[in-house]
């Protein structure tokens, strides 16, 4: 899989409004077939910054997404929201799904 994280670094007066912002991006992308999962986070540490944790199925689908009518749209549109140019860290994983954590398993309850 295309394992992706990006950060967003918004501007401060549009940082509340981002989820809603880039709502229909995220339905979209969520909702092509090659897309394992599309999932923003806020910073703890700086609440204008918003991770995006992304996987694709493989480089197809990764293609097809920048590809995309709403990755053009979101490439036109979510730029004016933002201080900077998004940071991105790319890589190819062999895997199709989360691991588990093993260092912190947490024992069945009940």
């Amino acid at each position: 899989m295309i394992f992706i994280t990006a950060k967003f670094r918004v501007l401060p007066e549009h940082a509340e409004a981002w989820p809603d912002l880039s709502r229909s991006f995220t339905e979209a992308t969520r909702a092509e077939p090659g897309c394992l999962w599309f999932d923003w986070s806020r910073s703890l540490d700086d609440p204008d910054e918003y991770v995006l944790v992304e996987a694709f199925r493989d480089g197809d689908a990764g293609g097809a997404h920048v590809r995309s009518e709403h990755f053009r749209t979101a490439q036109e549109e979510l730029p004016r929201y933002l201080a900077e140019t998004p940071r991105i860290v790319s890589q190819v994983v062999e895997q199709d799904d989360w691991s588990e954590l093993g260092e912190m398993r947490v024992a069945p309850r009940g």
